[in-house]
């Protein structure tokens, strides 16, 4: 039985900290996890940059409701989803997810929370499990008898693509993808289904 795993942003929808820098003018929050392997020195850092500058809650949400998927990605996952059950493991947080799995019809997510404090300003946040979430995700999975599949574009998504059946790069960067040439690595949606109903030998 397969159960097929997807990182959110790159994949699914733009990074919401890149929307988020180019709405406000801050470059530095333009960092993510595809530059920053370390999700907790990251996090630190994307709150200091918000109290620096007096962004809270309510400003990164407006900017949310703002966005949408990528081109193709509710297709895709409407696709991906007549044949496969499937579960988004992102790095991102309740607070942040609403409007775009409203987009994207409702698929089930695992992410994190938010310390958000009386005046909204983001004062810390609270991971689903204390280390590599989407890696211990994968291996809950396959001790309850999944076989997993995982698709990802970013350093956090390599433990689960390692760990899994079969695992895929997807619009990743050409960085990660010199570093790791033993996993595939796709650009398009056809491409990516392809691949995983090949992995399901369909």
């Amino acid at each position: 039985m397969f159960i097929t795993c997807l990182d959110m942003e790159g994949v699914l929808v733009p990074e919401i900290w890149i929307a988020f820098a180019e709405a406000t003018g801050i470059p530095e929050l333009k960092r993510t996890t595809r530059d920053e392997p370390d999700y907790g020195k990251l996090m630190d850092y994307r709150i200091n940059i918000l109290r620096e500058h007096g962004y809270g809650l309510k400003e990164i949400q407006d900017v949310i409701e703002g966005m949408d998927p990528m081109p193709g990605a509710k297709e895709f996952l409407d696709e991906l989803r007549s044949f496969s059950q499937v579960i988004i493991l992102s790095d991102t947080y309740q607070e942040f997810t609403t409007p775009l799995m409203r987009k994207l019809g409702w698929p089930t997510i695992f992410c994190h929370s938010l310390d958000v404090d009386g005046d909204g300003m983001i004062t810390g946040y609270k991971l689903r499990v204390p280390d590599n979430t989407k890696l211990t995700t994968v291996r809950g999975l396959q001790s309850i008898g999944f076989d997993t599949i995982a698709a990802g574009d970013s350093l956090n998504d390599l433990g689960m693509i390692q760990a899994s059946k079969a695992g895929f790069l997807f619009k990743s960067t050409d960085a990660i993808k010199a570093a790791h040439p033993d996993i595939p690595a796709y650009e398009e949606y056809d491409e990516l289904l392809a691949a995983i109903r090949g992995a399901m030998g369909l």
